[in-house]
C-alpha cells in the first residue's frame, strides 16, 4: 500500500492503450525516410550474396528492374548504386571511375531510361572502388593528394550527372571538393543535380562488410585516418558541415549512423539542413546476425531506424530499406 501524498500526474496513463501511444508519438518512421543501397556486379543474371552481409546481394545490371520495381512499390524515394569493380579494371589512379560504361554509369542510364523520375538515383563520387590501393584519392609517396584528386572527382561528377544521376554524393572527404564540383556542375548546366556531401565521415571500424562488397577491403593499404575524421571529435564535424554548406551542399551525410547519433542531433540543431544518416554495413551485420542467432528480435531493426529520426535525421541509408518498408504503416 502506498502511503503519503502520491503524485496526481501518472505518465503511464498516456501509455495504457495502443491508440493513445500512437496519438502522442513524437517520431514516426515511413518508407519516405529510407534510401536503399544496391551493389552492382559484372555479368548477366547474377545475384551473389555477400558473405559478411547476410541477405544482401550484388546484382548484375540486367537484374536491376526487379529490385527497382520492388523498391518503388514500397514507396522508397531514392536508391544508391555501389559497384564491385573487377581487379583487372582497377589501377593506381582509378581510371575506371571515368568510364561511361562502368557499372554505375550503366545502372544510372538503364534506370533513368526505364523509370524516368519515379525514383531518385544517387551515386558516390569517390575513387576507392576503382583503385588498386583502395583509397579514395590519388597517392604520392604514401600521401593522399587532395587537389589532384578533386580534379578527377569533378570529371566523375559530370559523367554521372550526364548519365542521369539525381543526387551526387561525394564521399571522399577531400577538402574543398563540394565547392569545385558545384561550380563545375553549374557551369555545365547541371544546376538541378543535388549534392549530398558526406561532410561527416569518420575513420570507422564499422565499414568492413561494405569493403568486402565493393572489393576494396583486401586492396586497402594502410588506413584512411589522414582524410576521414577522428571518431573522438564532434566540433570538427560541425566545422566540416559549415564549410560544405558554404560551398553549396544541398544535403549532408553523417556516416556511420548509430554510434554518432549525438553528431546528427548537433548538426541538425545548429544548421537546420536536411541531415542524412548511413546505417553502415557493420551496423547492419551486427543487427542481422543478432536476429539470426535469436539474440534480439526483428523489431530491433525499426527501433534502430527510429533512433535516427529521434536524433534529427531526415533520411536513412539502410540495407534494411526494402525489408522494413513493406511492414511500415
Amino acid at each position: 500500500m502506498i502511503t503519503g501524498k502520491y503524485p496526481s500526474l501518472r505518465l503511464r496513463r498516456n501509455r495504457k492503450f495502443s491508440w493513445t501511444r500512437r496519438l502522442i508519438r513524437e517520431n514516426d518512421l515511413s518508407s519516405n525516410d529510407l534510401i536503399l543501397p544496391i551493389f552492382l556486379t559484372d555479368g548477366k543474371n547474377k545475384k551473389i550474396e555477400i558473405k559478411s552481409m547476410p541477405g544482401i546481394f550484388k546484382y548484375s545490371i540486367d537484374m536491376l528492374p526487379k529490385i527497382v520495381d520492388k523498391t518503388i512499390s514500397n514507396k522508397i524515394p531514392l536508391i544508391a548504386f555501389f559497384p564491385y569493380t573487377l581487379i583487372r579494371k582497377k589501377n593506381n589512379i582509378g581510371t575506371e571511375a571515368l568510364n561511361e560504361n562502368n557499372l554505375v554509369c550503366k545502372a544510372l542510364r538503364l534506370t533513368k531510361k526505364r523509370y524516368k523520375n519515379e525514383i531518385g538515383l544517387m551515386a558516390d563520387v569517390a575513387l576507392d572502388p576503382y583503385t588498386t590501393h583502395g583509397h579514395d584519392g590519388l597517392i604520392k609517396k604514401n600521401k593522399i593528394l587532395n587537389d589532384e584528386t578533386i580534379r578527377i572527382l569533378i570529371e566523375q561528377s559530370l559523367i554521372q550527372a550526364q548519365m542521369g544521376c539525381d543526387v551526387l554524393a561525394p564521399s571522399d572527404m577531400m577538402d574543398g571538393r563540394i565547392g569545385e564540383i558545384r561550380k563545375s556542375l553549374d557551369k555545365n548546366k547541371y544546376i538541378d543535380v543535388q549534392l549530398l556531401s558526406y561532410a561527416v565521415k569518420y575513420a570507422s571500424n564499422f565499414y568492413g562488410p561494405f569493403r568486402d562488397a565493393v572489393g576494396s577491403k583486401s586492396a586497402l593499404k594502410g588506413d584512411k585516418k589522414t582524410y576521414q575524421m577522428d571518431y573522438s571529435n564532434i566540433d570538427e564535424a560541425i566545422r566540416e558541415v559549415a564549410l560544405d554548406i558554404k560551398e553549396g551542399a544541398d544535403l549532408v551525410m553523417v556516416k556511420p549512423g548509430m554510434p554518432y547519433l549525438d553528431v546528427i542531433q548537433s548538426i541538425k540543431n545548429k544548421f537546420k539542413i536536411p541531415v542524412f544518416a548511413y546505417q553502415v554495413s557493420g551496423e547492419y551485420s551486427l543487427i542481422k546476425n543478432g536476429i539470426k542467432n535469436n539474440i534480439i528480435n526483428k523489431n530491433a531493426v525499426v527501433e534502430s531506424l527510429i533512433s535516427f529520426k529521434r536524433a534529427g535525421a531526415s533520411a536513412i541509408v539502410t540495407y534494411f530499406a526494402n525489408e522494413v518498408a513493406g511492414e511500415l504503416d
